[in-house]
């Protein structure tokens, strides 16, 4: 190659090198040409450029400065050649090598990064106004603009956590950046302002190199590109940004529509490298160049999603003299509310938090926190996750309607559902949400047995509606509640004052023996509980207790009912919560996290419970198997299933108890902690016989952005429930901080 090179110089340039060395290239080669103390570098084209492309570029170097390559001319006045390389024509360039250090061989100060926006704001002042239609009429997938060109290459990463945050900021990319592209102020660009194409002497941004990208483009891509990169490593990502941000606007102003979108045009340009390094893997395994930023750049992506996107607005707003944006105030917002709400709907937190968006397992507050999401398990797969998202604009775009009329995805959803169950689990009953499931599974359990009493489990909860509170002794044996109905019959909790001192199973069996022996004076018709009580405390039921019950009600004429609202969908690490239990109940309610925040439910049921509900009285539910949300549904199961998030529920929730575990050694104050995967429950002792400490942890806890909440008897139990794909890196940043608490307590 050395020869190739040599020649090639001698017989176009007149220059006999004294070292030809190989440099780093993603497709393009080159080479640093040494002549004496002097330098050059010779550029091969291998991708196919036009001339008059190459030409264009040249024109654009020459509007700049020396702190740019420059072409040399050939001893015939040209500055592209043609040569041939590997038996193909291909066209070469000999430019200039400027001096310097790589802004990724260098820790960058404050000094440091605003020199970089003062440069690049300098560069797109003088090319604002220079156009090329052979440089216009370019489209390439590294161009910011068009970034989706890249979005299939997401299938080439192989870790689920980095391949969802890829689709997250694709998807937000579609729905905070398109609708604003004919608005934006578009220019020549350089468009690759990266870390191994910046070059720096004396402290201060010298020079920029690699042309190859030039694009014209939405004049922010310049700062959107540069910035990721630039970025790299830091602790504070956004005021490292506006340092760099302050001094661009400086040389050229940016518009406030800009900025809007700056925070997810940065992102994108990180996404794209990593799909294209992820993609070039797999073609070239040996080339270090191609995957040397991927790890830095997932480090920034993954740190950059935990940066609330309005925060980071604001502070670009500021360094550029606008007025931050402004939302309503939070004391404002809650009166607006209570006027036109009743009070009995309750807010989270002595002072609540007004959200305004969320990704994946973060919510982003009004006042620029980011909060991790510990509770909400009703956003299973994750907050806005990408495949849900598209399902619901899909579907939602195509057609909804209801089961009256026939189309697929009904049955699809409903077969790909029933997988997941016993064969003697067959019959599907969709309705839009658990307490609507509820309702009519106990309807169904009284047709099919023409009787009306329930067992139901002390402290279980089962929904909002009549039917639902009634066999929910957490409502109807508390505050407000009027206690058992004629037809419902109290099962005490099988463990001494719910803090998991198991009684003995004959006392089981008393206990549920004298409850049958009570619902059979008016009859029979089933027991409802959960597998492990969550408004109890996140309470699991002992071995051996649900098949005992099962036993004895089936005995006495009963159907069995699991609820699954808050545990189901591999929540526990199984499946099914009843998996635990060796058992399989007559009924399965489901709902919560069945459409990741989208309002579905649904009964699952054996065929002769099936066929005495079908009594000549139609079972019809409005939205209840809606086309939106089979397609939502069906969503939900897939990412599951691609993500491996049971599995990923049983390594991060045995980390997680783990340590906990190990807490309670440190920290008496945790009286118990229980529950399987991501279901967990941490109970604390109380100070005295009426005060709990848990609401205190939970408000110390929400001054250190985590979201979590109180239940079980006194509110003692602090309740861990987080989206599916948490993490051991969010466990360790809860432990921590819960740890924090714990030591000033």
């Amino acid at each position: 190659m050395s020869k190739f090179v040599i020649s090639i110089l001698e017989n176009h340039y007149n220059i006999s090198p004294t070292k030809v060395t190989k440099m780093a290239g993603y497709d393009n080669l080159n080479f640093r040409v040494s002549v004496g103390e002097k330098n050059y570098v010779l550029k091969i084209y291998t991708l196919g450029e036009s001339i008059e492309f190459l030409k264009a570029t040249d024109d654009v170097l020459e509007k700049l400065s020396d702190q740019f390559p420059k072409s040399i001319a050939t001893t015939s006045g040209d500055k592209i050649i043609q040569i041939q390389y590997n038996g193909k024509k291909h066209l070469a360039q000999l430019l200039t090598f400027l001096e310097g250090t790589f802004l990724g061989d260098l820790q960058t100060d404050e000094k440091l990064l605003n020199s970089f926006g003062t440069f690049l704001g300098k560069m797109n002042a003088t090319l604002l106004t220079h156009r090329s239609p052979h440089i216009e009429a370019r489209n390439q997938n590294w161009d910011n603009q068009h970034a989706l060109m890249n979005e299939d290459l997401t299938k080439y990463i192989s870790d689920h956590s980095q391949r969802r945050l890829a689709e997250y900021f694709f998807q937000q990319f579609k729905e905070v950046v398109l609708p604003h592209q004919y608005k934006l102020r578009k220019s020549i660009i350089q468009a690759d302002a990266n870390e191994w194409n910046t070059l720096s002497q004396n402290g201060t941004v010298s020079g920029l190199i690699d042309f190859g990208d030039i694009a014209y483009s939405w004049l922010i891509n310049e700062l959107a590109v540069a910035l990721p990169y630039a970025l790299f490593g830091k602790e504070n990502l956004v005021e490292a940004a506006c340092q760099i941000i302050k001094t661009y606007h400086e040389q050229l102003s940016l518009e406030e529509k800009e900025l809007k979108i700056l925070y997810y045009l940065i992102a994108i340009r990180a996404v794209v490298s990593v799909c294209n390094s992820s993609h070039q893997a797999t073609l070239k395994p040996d080339n270090e160049y191609i995957t040397i930023s991927q790890k830095p750049a997932w480090d920034f992506l993954e740190k950059w999603i935990t940066v609330n996107p309005i925060f980071a607005e604001n502070e670009f707003r500021k360094v550029c003299g606008f007025p931050n944006k402004t939302f309503t105030n939070v004391n404002t917002l809650l009166e607006n509310r209570n006027q036109v709400m009743s009070e009995s709907l309750s807010v989270s937190y002595k002072k609540p938090i007004h959200f305004e968006k969320a990704a994946l397992q973060y919510m982003y507050s009004t006042d620029g926190n980011t909060y991790l999401d510990a509770y909400n398990n009703i956003k299973h797969v994750g907050h806005c996750h990408p495949k849900v998202v598209k399902a619901i604009q899909q579907q939602a775009a195509k057609m909804n309607t209801n089961t009256r009329y026939l189309y697929e995805n009904l049955t699809d959803y409903a077969t790909h559902l029933l997988k997941y169950f016993p064969e003697k689990l067959n019959k599907i009953f969709f309705v839009n949400s658990g307490s609507a499931a509820t309702d009519t599974a106990l309807r169904m359990a009284r047709t099919h047995t023409q009787m009306k009493g329930m067992l139901v489990m002390e402290e279980g909860y089962h929904g909002n509606t009549s039917a639902g509170i009634e066999v929910s002794h957490y409502k109807f044996g508390h505050q407000g509640g009027e206690g058992e109905n004629k037809n419902t019959f109290t099962v005490p909790f099988p463990t001494m004052h719910l803090q998991s001192q198991e009684l003995n199973q004959t006392q089981w069996k008393t206990n549920l023996l004298l409850a049958i022996s009570n619902a059979q004076k008016n009859g029979l018709a089933g027991f409802i509980a959960e597998p492990i009580l969550g408004c109890a405390g996140q309470v699991p039921l002992p071995d051996g207790y649900l098949n005992m019950t099962y036993e004895l009600v089936r005995e006495a004429g009963g159907v069995c009912i699991a609820d699954e609202v808050q545990i189901g969908f591999g929540r526990t690490g199984k499946f099914w919560g009843w998996e635990h239990h060796d058992v399989v109940p007559d009924m399965v309610i489901l709902g919560k996290p069945m459409g990741n925040g989208h309002p579905i439910g649904a009964i699952v049921t054996t065929s002769e419970i099936a066929e005495s509900f079908d009594n000549g009285m139609e079972f019809f539910s409005s939205f209840g198997g809606n086309p939106v949300s089979c397609a939502i549904g069906k969503s939900v199961l897939e990412v599951i299933e691609e993500e491996n998030l049971i599995e990923n529920a049983i390594e991060v929730g045995n980390y997680f108890k783990s340590i906990l575990l190990q807490m309670q050694k440190e920290f008496p104050i945790i009286y118990d902690v229980r529950g399987d995967g991501l279901f967990l429950g941490i109970e604390f002792r109380q100070p005295n016989e009426t005060d709990s400490i848990t609401p205190t942890i939970k408000e110390e806890l929400k001054k250190r952005y985590i979201l979590t909440s109180t239940d079980g008897p006194g509110e003692r139990t602090l309740k861990v429930k987080p989206p599916m794909i948490f993490s051991k890196k969010n466990v360790d940043e809860f432990v921590f901080k819960l740890r924090e608490i714990l030591a000033k307590i």
